[in-house]
């Protein structure tokens, strides 16, 4: 593959970067609470107003029906001008909105989806329970249908920003003679609806309170807020896990690649372990940031071919699974590698560098989050490679 920019392309990359640099935030994001959501949210009413809100989304919801090759260029030049990401709105833009934009119906894609783009609402997820996470088809939170209504009972964990939410994307079990795959149902929840009761989860990352647990007593929620058809939410799932391994990992790609950098930079300016010289000449953390810095160059044409081959039609979306592993595995190895340049100053929870502490433990999710690495190996192994199940 011999893959390169059009002149148009690199005209529209032009573009991106003059406006990034004329309208990214100069302000310091909060990392959690109301001011964390008004700050993401702001940000998404800024991009919208100025054309960038939905770049590769349809025209007719207020995106800029752009292609799936300039939405990359918009990564890599955000994460160049170290713009805010999605933040909390990773859910809300990433997820919920491209499901209801292909497995919705017209009512909801015309409510829904101009709200999302203008920064207007705020989504949490509702997959993962106490004893279903990475296998989302052991899921139990159960939902009985009632008149117009499914009665929703249970428990979601490890729900990020549910606190903070006005919808949630849900996933529950609406036959209870079903068993595993079969049974669900996808559904929208209004997170003001009574009989919700959320419980925010304390973690190792300072200052932030990132999950919840939500529990559910006799929420009744309007059959009009099925995505898809009652009992055949576990496709509907599938897309929402192919557009948060495809789009989420694709953004984060460029951020990493951009750390890397970063973290080169770093290491010519600081001293070493041993106290003597700079961190880059040590020859251990030279190696790895080599390392780094080709292993995030692969994770990119990756990113590239993926996208070379949509255009000449629908992938599988299991092929996400391959950009989402490698992404994952990448920020971890490059926050390891912060830890030895920054040495003592990884310990800050404020202060010039306590943006590489937050990531250092926060970023660990991304080896769990929308499937363990393990459970990403059995899918490219399966549905790509055509090996056996793994049992």
């Amino acid at each position: 593959m011999e893959f390169q920019y059009t002149a148009a392309e690199q005209q529209f990359r032009d573009k991106v970067r003059t406006w990034l640099t004329e309208n990214t935030p100069r302000d310091k994001r909060p990392v959690d609470g109301m001011p964390m959501r008004e700050f993401d949210m702001a940000w998404q009413r800024t991009k919208y107003a100025g054309g960038w809100g939905g770049v590769a989304w349809p025209k007719e919801y207020g995106g800029g029906g752009l292609s799936l090759i300039e939405q990359i260029i918009w990564f890599e030049e955000c994460a160049r001008a170290h713009a805010p990401t999605l933040g909390s709105l990773n859910v809300t833009v990433s997820h919920a909105g491209p499901t209801i934009a292909v497995r919705g119906n017209d009512e909801q894609k015309s409510f829904h989806l101009p709200k999302i783009l203008k920064g207007e609402v705020f989504w949490c997820q509702g997959f993962s329970e106490p004893g279903a996470g990475s296998d989302l088809a052991g899921l139990r939170t159960s939902g009985v249908v009632d008149g117009d209504h499914i009665v929703i009972n249970g428990t979601k964990i490890w729900t990020s920003h549910a606190h903070l939410a006005d919808y949630q994307e849900t996933l529950i079990r609406t036959d209870p003679e079903s068993k595993r795959h079969r049974g669900l149902t996808w559904l929208i929840i209004d997170m003001k609806t009574p009989g919700i009761e959320i419980h925010p989860i304390d973690t190792m990352s300072p200052g932030a309170r990132h999950y919840c647990q939500v529990f559910y007593n006799n929420v009744r929620v309007p059959l009009a807020n099925v995505v898809g058809k009652v009992n055949d939410g576990w496709s509907v799932a599938m897309s929402t896990l192919t557009f948060e391994r495809g789009s989420t990992a694709a953004a984060q790609a460029m951020d990493v690649s951009q750390a890397v950098e970063d973290l080169i930079v770093l290491a010519r300016e600081r001293t070493g372990p041993d106290g003597r010289r700079k961190a880059i000449q040590h020859d251990d953390i030279a190696m790895r940031l080599a390392t780094h810095r080709a292993e995030a160059a692969a994770l990119r044409s990756m990113l590239y071919e993926t996208v070379s081959r949509n255009t000449e039609g629908p992938m599988a979306g299991a092929e996400s699974a391959l950009t989402f592993l490698l992404c994952g595995e990448l920020m971890q190895s490059v926050r390891e590698t912060a830890h030895d340049v920054l040495g003592a100053n990884m310990l800050e929870v404020s202060g010039e560098f306590e943006d590489w502490t937050r990531h250092f433990l926060h970023d660990r999710i991304y080896m769990i989050a929308g499937g363990t690495a393990e459970v990403r190996r059995n899918i490219i192994a399966e549905r790509l490679l055509g090996l056996p199940r793994s049992y």
